[in-house]
């Protein structure tokens, strides 16, 4: 098992989890991160991170959400990793107060 990343993390990309993370599990893609479940050694430090509460134990995942799982094992294999905090998008105060944060 491991944690994902989902759509929350959309317009955001917050890097607060990427701080904590003790792993090099992290990928940035160009409008969110992913998390590599090959690398994430489940430890679950990034989950209070989140401000948007993006990040989610793959056993405690919303049904509607699953497809997530897949998504982020895919999109990890091909993203550079991301292993220091940097700015949110231009979009991502938006997208908080969107969401309701």
């Amino acid at each position: 098992m491991a944690f994902v990343v989902t759509e929350n993390c959309q317009r955001c990309r917050f890097t607060d989890c990427v701080d904590v993370c003790p792993v090099d599990c992290f990928h940035a893609g160009e409008d969110m991160l992913y998390i590599d479940p090959e690398e994430c050694i489940d430890c679950g430090a990034c989950v209070p991170e989140c401000p948007v509460e993006a990040i989610y134990d793959e056993a405690q995942l919303p049904d509607d959400m699953q497809k997530w799982v897949e998504i982020n094992a895919e999109k990890a294999k091909s993203l550079p990793v991301i292993n220091e905090s940097g700015e949110p998008l231009p979009t991502a105060e938006a997208r908080k107060k969107e969401l309701g944060f």
